[in-house]
């Protein structure tokens, strides 16, 4: 039988997780020598090494990779008992961690601000990342839900579409089309594009359209966000395909226009995405429902 602690546990599975003792004490809020004392004592008590290291780098050793396995398991269950203990109480009280697509975070704090202006005893955690990092954070179940554009086929989720997020074309003011009405997309074949990098949202819809419609644009320089986008467009760097909700700023200040394309805007959505088999606590289900009954008014009002 095993002799192990649920602090040594969560001790390991931080360090395993970030694959650093120095890291995983800063966000356990420890000292470095104490989260190796833990780390020894837990390894004494399974009999085997966890930990292997190799230069200045440690590494998982094969029990270490069956112990994370287990340890992040039983990490989860117990933030699900927390919560379901939590929900029994009523939304008195709470923790919601949301994860959201760059582009989302154009309008999700204000979404999130009035959220918790209604519930001012739930505590919200955002995180703000990219397409790719938020699909592996849904697959390793670290977040209670996510918001993004077009979910990805092939994972066991739930995706509800609560806004449009329409995609748009953006040229500098400047731009020999900027002043031209229903523009031809073929058109567009002749200019460059400046391109977001592989595996992001917009560039995965803004690529299936030109390509269903037979168009070939011309790829650009590569560019990692969409403020990058937007400040490569302004200084003529090419064309840009960016959700309009990321822009209203540039229109306003007549930075940037749309340019007025025959088809377009492309039409999306935002989604709130979960796990299927996610127990949803009390705090996740109010904060899912007001963003299908609300987030659009919301929205409308800020703006």
């Amino acid at each position: 039988m095993l002799h192990v602690t649920f602090r040594q546990l969560s001790v390991f599975e931080a360090v395993a997780r970030h694959l650093s003792f120095s890291r995983a004490a800063q966000e356990l809020h420890l000292t470095q020598p104490a989260v190796s004392m833990q780390i020894k004592q837990l390894e004494e008590n399974v009999g085997t090494a966890l930990f292997e290291q190799l230069g200045k780098k440690i590494y998982l050793t094969e029990a270490g990779h069956e112990l994370y396995h287990y340890s992040r398991t039983i990490a989860q269950q117990l933030s699900e008992a927390e919560a379901v203990l939590a929900e029994l109480k009523g939304l008195k009280r709470g923790k919601l961690k949301i994860s959201v697509a760059s582009t989302a975070n154009y309008f999700a704090p204000q979404l999130l601000a009035t959220f918790s202006q209604r519930f001012p005893n739930i505590t919200v955690s955002l995180n703000v990342t990219n397409r790719q990092t938020l699909l592996v954070q849904l697959a390793n179940n670290e977040m209670d839900m996510a918001i993004m554009g077009q979910p990805p086929d092939g994972l066991d989720l739930v995706a509800e579409s609560f806004m449009e997020n329409p995609l748009v074309v953006i040229a500098p003011m400047n731009h020999p089309l900027a002043r031209q009405k229903n523009i031809p997309l073929a058109r567009l074949a002749s200019e460059t594009f400046l391109m977001r990098e592989e595996g992001s949202g917009t560039r995965i819809a803004m690529e299936r359209y030109f390509e269903a419609h037979r168009v070939k644009i011309q790829p650009g320089m590569e560019m990692s966000s969409t403020e990058a986008i937007k400040q490569g467009v302004q200084a003529g760097l090419g064309l840009g395909v960016v959700s309009l909700h990321t822009i209203e700023l540039e229109l306003s200040a007549r930075r940037l226009r749309v340019l007025d394309v025959q088809g377009l805007p492309i039409r999306r959505h935002w989604h709130i995405v979960h796990r299927k088999d996610k127990r949803l606590s009390a705090a996740a289900l109010a904060f899912k429902n007001f963003l299908l009954d609300e987030a659009t008014t919301v929205l409308s009002r800020a703006g």
